[in-house]
């Protein structure tokens, strides 16, 4: 679960509890969030993609935590998505490298806030609003940030295997409290993240962030660079792997045989929709072949076919772990994600970057015997 690198950067690890995972995750983890809500003083900023808790343990901590707050005067804003596809479009979007999740989140914060002090926003456009972040405190002393891949419903805390961290950095909230800025005013995804990347430091930890749509080119290129500059290891945990860049990097890093230790494990039935789509365009065969090859060095998890009312089990994470460099966040490693609104941290921390690849070991430990 819950593992402290420095009193300023905290990961925790999410694994199915199906498959290893421990059952009193999800309660944990509705506690966890409430706890952060709870030490907000002056304001609270989500931007989140899937906000639907359904089961009571798990909704009433979180959901009075932010009522709480909200009344005793905390400023609480929750922007959301709402571009979720029909069922009927659902493989074209599956296949596209996008994250399936069904409708819901508005219905259900209308629900649980209405008449109250919290303030919601539905983000539209092309593409998704992907994020999964919380700012806490902005502009003081105790700004805090929690982001990663997870989702606020149940499946994700139970059935996916998702990563958390929560960072203590006054300046790197203030970046990510420009995108948020950008999405509550305008009310859509499209211009945000324009310039939004850079660097902070935390304490010795180097600290790189970027948002897409904006630099979601910018992204892909870190990502793919990152790898193609590894030494001695490089460790993949990533639902999709469509991004042509990120995978002609790892097909390159094989191919010269450039690190010892090369692992991973993705979502194999959602990469299916995406084989069988590459299949059927004579231009995409090449990435069809290239995608086999690397998988073939990965584990797939074979989660459920995704139905909205289906357990959404997916492995979720978006981490690759680059000698001792970490990259974290929203961003899927595919195409659609260049286009969505994503965020990303890359931490260069010995420490860290050794509890995610003992954290992606885990996971490969788990998928393999499956």
């Amino acid at each position: 679960m819950s593992k402290k690198v420095s009193s300023a950067i905290n990961p925790t690890f999410l694994t199915d509890v199906n498959h290893g995972g421990k059952k009193e995750q999800p309660q944990k983890i509705a506690e966890q969030l409430a706890e952060f809500v709870d030490e907000a003083k002056s304001n609270l900023h989500i931007a989140i993609y899937d906000f639907r808790l359904t089961e009571p343990t798990l909704a009433e901590p979180v959901i009075t935590a932010l009522k709480n707050k909200a009344q005793a005067g905390v400023k609480v804003r929750i922007a959301f998505d709402h571009g979720k596809p029909e069922t009927k479009t659902v493989d074209p979007f599956i296949a596209s490298g996008s994250d399936p999740a069904p409708k819901g989140t508005k219905a259900f914060l209308e629900s649980v806030f209405e008449g109250t002090q919290v303030e919601i926003e539905s983000i539209a456009g092309s593409k998704l609003m992907h994020n999964k972040y919380v700012i806490r405190d902005v502009n003081t002393s105790e700004a805090t940030l929690w982001t990663g891949s997870a989702n606020f419903t149940d499946d994700a805390w139970t059935y996916q295997d998702n990563n958390i961290l929560q960072i203590s950095s006054p300046q790197l909230c203030s970046y990510y409290e420009t995108d948020f800025q950008e999405l509550w005013i305008s009310g859509n995804i499209k211009s945000t993240g324009v310039g939004d990347s850079g660097k902070v430091y935390i304490g010795s930890t180097e600290v790189d962030f970027a948002f897409s749509p904006g630099e979601g080119q910018t992204i892909d290129h870190i990502i793919s660079s990152l790898i193609g500059s590894a030494k001695k290891r490089i460790k993949i945990a990533s639902m999709m792997i469509t991004s042509h860049a990120i995978l002609a990097a790892l097909d390159d890093a094989l191919r010269h045989n450039q690190v010892k230790d090369f692992s991973g494990v993705y979502d194999a039935t959602q990469m299916s929709h995406v084989v069988k789509l590459w299949h059927k365009a004579e231009a995409s065969v090449g990435v069809a072949e290239t995608f086999k090859e690397v998988s073939s060095h990965l584990v797939g998890k074979h989660s459920e076919p995704y139905k909205p009312d289906s357990k959404h089990n997916f492995m979720h994470n978006k981490v690759v772990v680059c000698d001792n460099i970490v990259v974290s966040g929203s961003f899927n490693f595919s195409r659609s994600a260049t286009q969505n609104a994503e965020n990303i941290v890359v931490l260069h921390d010995p420490s860290l970057a050794e509890q995610y690849s003992d954290y992606i070991d885990q996971l490969l430990a788990h998928y393999s015997k499956v």
